[in-house]
């Protein structure tokens, strides 16, 4: 899964020009994930104890957020994303739990707090945290109903 996300995420980022059917193709696709990121968000946080350092569904929804920010980031596909119901509320949720979860343990979420020493960062949840506020950005962009949300 985590390999065709990072394929889906290499086509995403591709810069051609996209026919209507094709639009509509992401248009489900970009639901779908969505719908995937919002029902396994919070496996994130099983990352957070030491035993679980490489849960599948974890590394699954990095990916997934990794997705739908470079999805978010192209103007065909965030207006409707920006309508989806609920997608801004699970970042939202998800933001604060990770951030609550990085309080209570070790802060593997953000780079600052996961480097010690001149060592290479390489937990795969370093950045999650900048990725969300990447996607609630991207949400928000001139759009004043998700902005007055927030």
């Amino acid at each position: 899964r985590v390999t065709l996300l990072e394929l889906m995420m290499a086509e995403v980022s591709e810069n051609h020009a996209v026919t209507s059917d094709e639009m509509n193709v992401f248009q489900r696709h970009a639901d779908f994930l969505a719908g995937c990121f919002q029902e396994k968000c919070e496996a994130v946080l099983k990352l957070t104890s030491a035993e679980d350092g490489e849960d599948e569904e974890a590394l699954v929804t990095i990916r997934l957020l990794d997705v739908l920010c470079e999805i978010t980031s192209k103007h065909g596909q965030l207006e409707h994303l920006q309508a989806l119901p609920g997608l801004l509320e699970t970042a939202i949720d998800t933001l604060r739990l990770t951030h609550l979860a990085g309080k209570q343990a070790v802060n593997i979420f953000t780079a600052t707090h996961a480097m010690t020493g001149q060592e290479e960062i390489s937990h795969p949840a370093v950045g999650f945290k900048s990725h969300l506020i990447r996607l609630i950005g991207n949400l928000c962009y001139k759009n004043k109903e998700n902005q007055d949300k927030v």
